[in-house]
């Protein structure tokens, strides 16, 4: 990666839906170049190309991040049973008092409520949990660290 991918990319994360041409012309070189620097960004897996829908405007009115303590020899266990779930948005082994966060989006807080007792409460090696349930946004964004 150079200064003109990342340039790339921050053109992206502002307008996803940017052309190559308007790309070309804002960072200063060619369509081609942009369409292969583009291609190789994308095939070495340095950034997928995504759409990101606010959930509230999708109907899903519960956001909540979510903290497990897990049994140490279940981790990874237990955060492939979690990514697997369809309300899961989000997986992210870490450290300090909780072994997993989860990011999940649901209808409303009924329906968050039963999937943290039919779905999470019931998955293996779990040992402790922690919701922390949305209030607001002020941010959303995968804003580049450079």
């Amino acid at each position: 990666m150079d200064d003109l991918d990342t340039k790339i990319i921050e053109l992206l994360q502002t307008d996803g839906r940017a052309s190559n041409a308007r790309i070309a012309r804002d960072v200063g070189v060619s369509e081609g170049t942009v369409r292969r620097r583009l291609r190789r960004l994308v095939q070495d897996e340095i950034i997928r190309v995504v759409a990101v829908p606010d959930p509230e405007k999708m109907g899903y009115n519960t956001v909540a991040v979510i903290g497990i303590q897990a049994d140490p020899d279940k981790i990874d266990d237990v955060a492939k049973l979690l990514a697997q779930m369809e309300e899961t948005q989000y997986v992210s082994l870490t450290t300090g008092s909780f072994d997993i966060f989860i990011w999940v989006a649901l209808p409303s807080s009924d329906a968050l409520g039963i999937f943290l007792r039919r779905k999470v409460g019931l998955t293996p090696g779990i040992r402790r949990t922690e919701t922390f349930v949305n209030l607001a946004v002020r941010k959303r964004g995968f804003g580049i660290l450079m």
